[in-house]
């Protein structure tokens, strides 16, 4: 519950469970962002605050609960964490990972067009992120450079995966106070989506930004705008080598059945370039009819659950159950965590950080990559 404490100040403190909130951060699609502190660990956390009214598919019970406890289930080095969910009768506070390094909007207005090695990093980065989240079935749809934050190694951290996929698509177009230079031309179109393919698009539109340190499709009439996007058809500046504007061409397909699937991506010659192992570790060979006992004993703690239900579950066969997904997650992360040990990255699980790396920032100083109007957060702050 939030509680008020006055203690001898000016200004009360809200103190949501062992947390007390501080200054808004930012504020975006689902509400506002606000740092908090831990009372005994003094560990700085983002407290996400989403209002009830706003978002009224969170009043769906059994689905949305267990997408929420999925979320928390998410480890990879690439992806904000969700530590705890807190709810009261008005609003739901998600306790997640906080990084100090602003967004990676903020980093390219700064810096301009990157060099193509520094492109190239975030960019693997970004991929490995969205390619763990498709494989657990959950989908962005809002990907742009606001919701890309980074720590303070200048490593990647993809804000607000899966709150999207907790909203009709009507609901979200409706809601979304994003920018629509990233959205893909069937979402612009009002047609159904859902799939990963709206994405990769959204991945298309930031590489180009992080190459080039502009829009591949701008203008201020939103109309014209829209235009340029459903044809397909960006500039392509003289300085980018054959093998990206290969990729990117690939990724900007307007027809959805033809874009680039994030295999395409990860086989591509540019993206493999200098590729760290640690982004796409090494499936492992499985007996599917070999359960682990340790995984399914985790998702009835998490779920409060029977071990029969997460058996069906699993016989069943149906990608999207909750239940499946859990499973896999888990399963996934001890295989991620593995492989991280015997490429002896350190504390990776526990930190779900890249080790530190040498990063030189671009010498261009001069970029038009602009905010979209609806944006509330300011230069250096996050906007979730």
């Amino acid at each position: 519950m939030a509680e008020k404490i006055v203690a001898n100040q000016p200004q009360p403190i809200v103190k949501i469970g062992h947390y007390t909130l501080g200054q808004t951060l930012g504020v975006g699609t689902f509400g506002k962002v606000k740092i908090g502190e831990h009372v005994l660990t003094k560990h700085k956390v983002a407290v996400k605050i989403l209002n009830r009214q706003k978002i009224k598919s969170l009043d769906v019970v059994g689905k949305i609960r267990r997408e929420i406890q999925n979320l928390k289930l998410f480890r990879h080095p690439h992806i904000i964490k969700l530590y705890q969910v807190i709810s009261t009768p008005t609003d739901i506070f998600m306790i997640m990972e906080y990084v100090s390094g602003g967004e990676l909007f903020d980093y390219i207005v700064k810096h301009g067009k990157l060099k193509e090695y520094e492109a190239r990093r975030f960019f693997q980065q970004i991929i490995s992120g969205v390619d763990y989240c498709h494989r657990h079935m959950i989908v962005h749809r809002d990907l742009k450079p606001e919701n890309l934050l980074l720590d303070h190694n200048l490593h990647v951290k993809i804000a607000d995966f899966g709150l999207s996929n907790m909203m009709m698509d009507g609901e979200f177009l409706r809601t979304s106070c994003g920018s629509p230079n990233y959205a893909a031309p069937e979402v612009i179109s009002g047609k159904l989506y859902a799939g990963p393919e709206v994405d990769i698009w959204s991945c298309g539109v930031i590489l180009y930004a992080l190459l080039c340190g502009t829009l591949p499709f701008d203008d201020e009439h939103v109309p014209t705008l829209f235009r340029k996007i459903k044809s397909g058809i960006f500039p392509i500046p003289e300085y980018l080598n054959k093998s990206v504007v290969s990729l990117l061409c690939h990724m900007l397909q307007v027809d959805p059945m033809k874009r680039a699937t994030i295999e395409d991506i990860k086989k591509h010659e540019w993206f493999q370039k200098d590729l760290p192992t640690y982004l796409f570790p090494s499936p492992v060979e499985q007996d599917s009819s070999v359960i682990d006992i340790d995984a399914i004993n985790e998702v009835c703690e998490k779920f409060n659950v029977k071990e029969a239900e997460v058996h069906s579950a699993l016989l069943a066969g149906d990608p999207h159950d909750q239940l499946a997904i859990a499973y896999h997650l888990i399963i996934d992360n001890k295989r991620i965590a593995d492989e991280a040990a015997k490429a002896e990255i350190k504390d990776f699980y526990v930190a779900s950080s890249p080790p530190p790396v040498a990063f030189s920032p671009s010498e261009n100083s001069n970029s038009p990559l602009r905010p979209h109007p609806e944006r509330i957060a300011r230069k250096g702050l996050f906007s979730f």
